[in-house]
């Protein structure tokens, strides 16, 4: 008689083990395999070596859908950190998982359930995925759960053993018996799958399902996992718009290729007709950059109206679109305030890294955020202005000699003249060059606001997926320099720049990815990248030919200096060199963005061009580097860190 560890690592593939006793819930739309099931045992997948030619990088490609249009909520959703993949993702699996319970009047009979963590996503299990998984299984959602609450509750059910599956069915479970992990398999499907079995009370097995986390939070399992319109977040997908489930991902016949412009009343009548008939699809669907452009081409249409109009098929009204854009914005924004001006100094974690977006947000400005302000600090301008003022600062120098303090005569403020250490020898022909400290507010400003978003990441707390969590600083940075210092309606802007990046968004996700567990880390600062890029180009007023085709060299310029970025995180977390990766991404977003505009329709490479690169450069990949910390920086970098503050 096997032991239920056993029978539960040799539970067949879905695909294989279904009988005439699998159920499929049609609500639902989940392959979901019940009672009996043939028990073989699985194939191994051994990580491969980057000459091996049976490597599974092939065995991970899904068939792309006949076109990328998805919602904007979906690519955007509020969550919690530190990872998409590994906390988003699985704690959606979770509650899906007891929802198809629910659902097939299973819960109540279940008396154990086993959990085995498969690839990417046990490699890395500092990501926070046991919590996740064990709180979705208890009815949390990523997008409502109290963040400040997860650390008891996660303590809580390890010191009882207990856990309340939906919050209402109690059960035994035991952390080191029930959880698996197998780093050293890899499912078909995807690097981060996860397999739930649950038993009765004689050890019968009662269902068993398998679920893959795609990247930015998205969980598909066997049966969504070929249909793109189910790549969305919701868990009852019976509460949901019913254009959601049933598109048919045909495209509109000669949206790609026609040029011809049409009025305000024309579209006004087209949109009154979709409205009363159906047509299956979004009414402005595109697979691609040359097909987006054309689409704003046709229809006279910027792309962030293009977006809009799609989400309008989904069942939203425009004013629902502008709260959940708002919405969006307002979690951003508030991350970058509490990542400002937290008093933590450290990120949870063995590598002790001390927190630097709060002494970074001091020394630019006092108060950008009403009541914060640091009176103590010297002024960076050195004007007599108040510390609510708002300017770009200026060069700020460091007295450092004893010529400076002579020349600040004897009245000068101690504080402002003091000694420093100057490296090297004064007696030599070339003089060593004095310390001193420059400010470039654009760069600082976007390399704060994206730290700060980051370091809230890696401590757990309360994020939106742009496109992913391991990315999430790059477009709330550029979004923030915006609204401060670029734009005069803040609303508008916040709506041109979400919308726009997401369409970018959905090409990269339909044409390549947006997980590092499949493409590195170029899968998302690289595409976080480009997506900041293409937003503030279209805040800038450029053209839809300018952000995709004219100068396709803006998102181009921001991914191609990402390709071939790998993911290897020091000890599996999401700080090191996650955290200034996304500094880096946001302020090479704007000077992309900046350098594209001033191109004149100069370029050689299109957007469509790049994401094919990228793909290709993720399925060339080694393993290794792949969100799985097994080489790189994870595995040069001895722990503890020797400057705990890099």
């Amino acid at each position: 008689m096997q032991s239920f560890s056993t029978r539960i690592v040799r539970a067949l593939l879905p695909r294989r083990q279904l009988r005439s006793s699998c159920r499929t819930c049609p609500t639902t739309q989940r392959a979901f395999t019940c009672a009996a099931v043939l028990r073989v045992p699985l194939n191994s997948v051994k990580l491969p070596n980057d000459s091996d030619d049976t490597s599974p990088d092939s065995q991970y490609e899904v068939p792309k859908p006949e076109h990328a249009v998805i919602s904007t909520f979906d690519l955007f959703s509020i969550g919690v950190g530190p990872s998409s993949s590994h906390t988003v993702g699985p704690m959606r699996a979770g509650k899906i998982f007891i929802a198809d319970l629910q659902e097939l009047k299973l819960l109540e009979k279940v008396k154990s359930i086993k959990i085995t963590l498969y690839g990417s996503l046990a490699a890395t299990g500092d990501h926070h995925t046991p919590q996740a998984i064990l709180l979705g299984l208890e009815g949390s959602d990523p997008e409502t759960i109290d963040t400040g609450t997860i650390p008891s509750r996660y303590t809580s059910i390890l010191t009882s053993k207990s856990l309340l599956l939906g919050g209402k069915h109690k059960i035994f479970y035991d952390m080191d018996r029930d959880m698996l992990w197998r780093w050293d398999q890899v499912l078909k499907t995807h690097p981060n799958g996860m397999r739930f079995a649950c038993f009765g009370e004689e050890g019968e097995l009662l269902a068993v399902n398998e679920y893959f986390s795609v990247g930015g939070g998205f969980v598909v399992n066997e049966k969504t996992k070929v249909d793109e319109n189910l790549f969305y977040k919701g868990v009852d997908k019976s509460a949901v718009h019913g254009a959601r489930l049933h598109q048919t991902h045909e495209a509109l016949p000669d949206d790609a290729a026609s040029l011809n412009s049409e009025s305000d009343a024309q579209r006004q009548d087209q949109r009154a007709s979709q409205n009363s008939v159906d047509p299956g699809h979004p009414p402005y669907p595109f697979k691609s950059g040359d097909s987006l452009l054309a689409l704003t081409r046709k229809h006279n249409m910027t792309i962030a109206q293009i977006v809009h109009d799609n989400e309008m098929y989904f069942g939203l009204t425009e004013a629902d679109i502008h709260n959940k854009l708002m919405r969006i914005w307002a979690v951003m924004d508030d991350c970058i305030r509490m990542g400002v001006t937290t008093t933590e100094t450290t990120l949870p974690g063995r590598l002790r890294l001390r927190r630097r977006a709060p002494m970074l947000y001091k020394r630019l400005m006092r108060g950008f955020y009403p009541g914060i302000s640091f009176p103590n600090l010297p002024q960076i301008t050195g004007s007599d202005k108040s510390a609510g003022s708002i300017e770009a600062p200026e060069v700020e120098r460091m007295e450092f000699d004893s010529l400076s303090a002579r020349a600040a005569g004897p009245d000068a403020n101690p504080r402002n003249v003091r000694g420093t250490r100057v490296i090297g020898s004064l007696d030599h022909a070339v003089l060593p060059m004095p310390p001193r400290k420059t400010t470039i507010p654009a760069v600082d400003f976007l390399s704060c606001y994206a730290i700060a978003v980051n370091e809230v990441n890696a401590s757990g707390g309360r994020i939106v997926t742009s496109p992913t969590n391991g990315a999430a600083g790059v477009i709330p940075a550029v979004l923030k320099y915006i609204t401060e210092f670029v734009s005069d309606d803040p609303q508008k802007s916040v709506t041109t720049f979400l919308l726009t990046a997401s369409a970018v968004g959905m090409l990269f996700k339909r044409g390549s990815t947006i997980s590092a567990a499949e493409g590195g880390c170029q899968a998302e600062v690289g595409v976080a990248c480009s997506m900041a890029s293409a937003g503030f180009a279209a805040c800038m007023g450029a053209s839809p030919e300018t952000v995709l085709q004219v100068c396709d060299l803006k998102p181009f310029i921001s991914l191609q200096h990402n390709l071939g970025l790998t993911c290897d995180p020091i000890d599996g977390l999401v700080q090191v060199p996650c955290i200034e990766r996304n500094s880096l991404g946001a302020v090479k977003a704007v000077t992309a963005a900046q350098l594209s505009m001033a191109s004149l329709g100069v370029y050689s490479v299109t957007l469509d061009e790049a994401i094919e690169a990228m793909r290709l450069t993720a399925a060339d990949m080694s393993v290794k580097y792949k969100e799985t910390s097994l080489s790189g920086l994870a595995t040069t970098v001895k722990i503890p860190l020797t400057v705990p503050a890099c």
